[in-house]
């Protein structure tokens, strides 16, 4: 058997790769003693994980040859005619390919190193690397180009599928970047390629590559369609390529949680482990070398605190003195390495080789860190831009101690004592079957909070207790009071002006207007805020941290829903705590500054002593082991 990767727990970093002295043509351009010596490199700073390319193109060099009138006659390899009766021949394989990249497998195993393999890398970094016989085709649509890319996936399964040194099988780079389609097709195109996979190697498991797949996508594959053919889901949370990110300084809360609030919706939604595959700056006009070690040290250690199993810079090497396209058509393509162009090692790369250092030691004491203690599960409904609510959602809950776990509206709930509808949008958020489940929840003991975007919904004022008395789309806004004190300024998408029937009003607008309520409901509670705070917080920039803050999440602290197992506070907001238990008398608390400053705070301890305290420190962690 295999050894198991991405285990729950478990967590390893790691780099894409493509050759330092030749980018996406070091196949073309192999140099052995180049790979070799890049390998020892990320060996050296404690690397665990490589994610490698058989560029499609490079691999399956098929040529489509036309008689008369543009009539297709042939498609040939290197101007010779196919042999269906090899294997590569049946597929189109150049041997000198695959001759290549088992001396890297070799490479691979000598240095520890464990592959990931993007099978079909026809898009990489901005171009298109399609086979010739292809490249005007719609590689996701198009029969003849998934025959040939189905050929493609069995060869190279099958014919290293004895590799020790290969971990996991990925979809391929990107790939709903190749071209067009509709939904369904996407999916289609998923379901070819993973039983392609799996028709060839059942042991490992099948990683997605995706990246964009947020569960309101109308034309791309969603976590819920990902779920029936993939085992591992990835994201490749690039602030610059991610709405509603690039707003805030990256050395600041909101960019430090990005990857792990994506990364835990994918996981969450799709019920399957998610790795951070892709992760970077993208250059030196985006943020320092120096800070950039501060903030992957930071959306490391979240990363691994919230259980995403492996951690994947983009990339290896830089690429700034390399001229074929896609390098000299964008400068974002180039100075993206975690080494200099001398191997010297830049911050980020000391800051992974740190975190990796840091895990294995724990690691060695604790073993695997159990799964976080949860307080809620938000609930992911129709219309919404789920992406924004669900990452203000979770930054919200964050900063009020909470951890929150994400599902979607329509589809079997997991039991919670508390459920989270957020910035509720439209007049069919979810069918009357789903929330009548919830609302079975709170009558039998459940804590329901709601918050409104421009909602409809029946029964409003049974549920939270509160009679409308007009609703306008106004989209105003007003001084809203917070319920620790002090007060606010939001913008209402719609302008519901209401009163309390049999609610309690926790706060009102600068109107009189109750903006927070809990109403009781059979035996349980159902909290409602008349504003959606969640989509301001994931939407608009310098909201979560800055000299213009806002602190939102005071409405989450007023609810005190946190789980009864916990047992720490902090009244720092920008201190992330999540809690592990060891056993049931033992708890492990982790503890990361999600803040660009030093912070000195007070964590208050509920039954429970704290026993150690174990620092992550730059200055004392191994910087790289020979």
């Amino acid at each position: 058997m295999f050894e198991k990767i991405f285990s729950k727990g478990k967590f390893e970093v790691g780099v894409n790769y493509w050759a330092s002295h030749a980018g996406t043509e070091m196949w073309n351009r192999w140099d052995e003693s180049v790979v070799e010596s890049d390998f020892a490199r990320l060996a050296k700073y404690n690397m665990k994980v490589v994610r490698v390319f058989p560029l499609w193109s490079d691999f399956q060099p098929i040529k489509m040859y036309y008689k008369f009138a543009q009539q297709e006659k042939e498609i040939r390899v290197h101007g010779k005619p196919l042999d269906p009766s090899t294997p590569e021949g049946l597929a189109g394989i150049d041997p000198v390919m695959i001759e290549r990249f088992e001396k890297m497998c070799r490479l691979a195993e000598k240095y520890n190193l464990k592959l990931i393999v993007g099978l079909i890398t026809g898009w990489m970094s901005g171009r298109i690397f399609a086979p010739s016989a292809l490249e005007r085709l719609n590689l996701i649509t198009d029969d003849q180009a998934i025959l040939w890319e189905i050929r493609f996936v069995r060869y190279m399964v099958n014919r290293f599928k004895n590799e020790k040194t290969i971990f996991a099988w990925d979809l391929g780079n990107e790939c709903n970047c190749m071209g067009p389609a509709t939904r369904p097709q996407y999916v289609r195109w998923i379901a070819d390629i993973s039983m392609a996979i799996r028709c060839e190697d059942s042991k490992r498991p099948v990683v997605s590559g995706m990246h964009g797949i947020f569960p309101d996508n109308a034309v791309k594959p969603t976590p819920s369609d990902m779920r029936e053919f993939v085992d591992v889901m990835t994201t490749h949370p690039y602030p610059l390529f991610t709405r509603h990110c690039n707003t805030d300084p990256m050395n600041e809360m909101k960019s430090a949680l990005h990857a792990t609030a994506e990364s835990r919706l994918y996981a969450d939604l799709s019920s399957h482990p998610c790795i951070v595959e892709e992760i970077g700056v993208l250059g030196d006009m985006m943020i320092s070398k120096k800070l950039s070690g501060d903030y992957i040290r930071a959306s490391a250690l979240s990363s691994w605190a919230h259980d995403l199993r492996s951690f994947i810079w983009w990339c290896a090497n830089e690429q700034s003195t390399l001229e074929a396209p896609p390098y000299d058509w964008g400068a974002v393509e180039r100075e993206l390495g975690i080494f200099n162009l001398d191997g010297s090692p830049k911050p980020a790369c000391i800051s992974l080789s740190n975190v990796q250092c840091f895990v294995d030691s724990f690691e060695k004491e604790f073993g695997s860190l159990p799964e976080r203690l949860t307080d809620a599960v938000c609930i992911i409904t129709r219309d919404q831009d789920s992406w924004g609510v669900a990452f203000g959602t979770f930054m919200l809950a964050k900063q009020a101690g909470l951890d929150i776990t994400f599902a979607y509206a329509d589809e079997t709930l997991p039991d919670a004592s508390t459920y989270l509808m957020p910035s509720i949008v439209g007049d069919s958020p979810m069918n009357k079957c789903s929330f009548k489940k919830i609302l079975d929840k709170v009558e039998n003991g459940a804590t329901l909070y709601i918050s409104n975007d421009s909602m409809i919904i029946d029964g409003f004022e049974n549920l939270t207790g509160n009679c409308v008395d007009i609703n306008t789309q106004s989209g105003n806004s007003y001084n809203v009071d917070l319920p620790s004190g002090g007060s606010v300024k939001l913008q209402a998408t719609s302008d519901i002006l209401l009163h309390s029937t049999t609610s309690k009003v926790i706060c009102c607008d600068e109107n009189g207007t109750p903006a927070f309520t809990v109403n009781s409901y059979g035996k349980g509670k159902v909290y409602y805020c008349n504003y959606p705070i969640e989509k301001i917080a994931g939407t608009k920039p310098g909201v979560i941290s800055g000299k213009d803050a806002m602190p939102l999440y005071r409405f989450y602290e007023a609810m005190n829903i946190r789980n009864d197992a916990k047992c720490a506070t902090s009244d720092n907001q920008y201190l992330g705590i999540t809690e592990h238990p060891l056993s049931c008398d033992k708890q492990l608390l982790v503890l990361i500054n999600y803040d660009k400053n030093d912070c000195e705070t007070e964590v208050k301890l509920d039954s429970k002593k704290l026993e150690r305290f174990i620092p992550f420190n730059e200055n004392t962690s191994a910087k790289a082991t020979d």
